[in-house]
């Protein structure tokens, strides 16, 4: 059926830390023993303004943002579960993400990927995300890559 329902929510919502679990452990399988140096950059307080995706009912997906300036927010935490993956789920997150965001007022979205994640980067280059400098606390990071988008 794959029926695709978006949910907003916040960082409480327990299928989103579920899927935060899937995403570290991804995370720290990629990139191996850099990823040690981006855990702390991870950490997220309370927020709130959380997607996520469910197909068929099931937590498949999620992503999240915050306010970088006060124009500006950075998307953290996009993540599709393996099985789910190829389904558009991450491109409707990503779009929820920004509507959302225009939505309560900001004009930009910044993020950051690594360079080993070639799926996320040609899904960012899709959506119109230009290459950025990199941006505090990226800046000394040799395995970022960050991107920039007006929305």
């Amino acid at each position: 059926m794959n029926t695709l329902v978006l949910k907003r929510t916040n960082s409480n919502d327990t299928d989103f830390k579920s899927l935060i679990v899937l995403l570290d452990k991804d995370l720290h399988k990629i990139n191996g023993a850099i990823q040690s140096a981006y855990n702390e950059h991870n950490l997220l307080d309370f927020i709130e303004t959380v997607v996520v995706a469910y197909i068929d009912g099931a937590p498949a997906g999620c992503g999240c943002f915050k306010k970088f300036d006060a124009d500006t927010v950075e998307v953290k935490r996009m993540f599709v579960t393996h099985n789910q993956r190829g389904k558009g789920i991450a491109a409707a997150l990503l779009t929820e993400l920004e509507l959302w965001a225009a939505e309560i007022g900001y004009q930009r979205v910044v993020l950051e990927t690594g360079l080993l994640h070639a799926e996320a980067i040609g899904l960012y280059k899709k959506f119109g995300y230009a290459v950025t400098e990199n941006y505090p606390p990226y800046v000394d990071m040799p395995d970022s890559i960050c991107f920039r988008k007006s929305i």
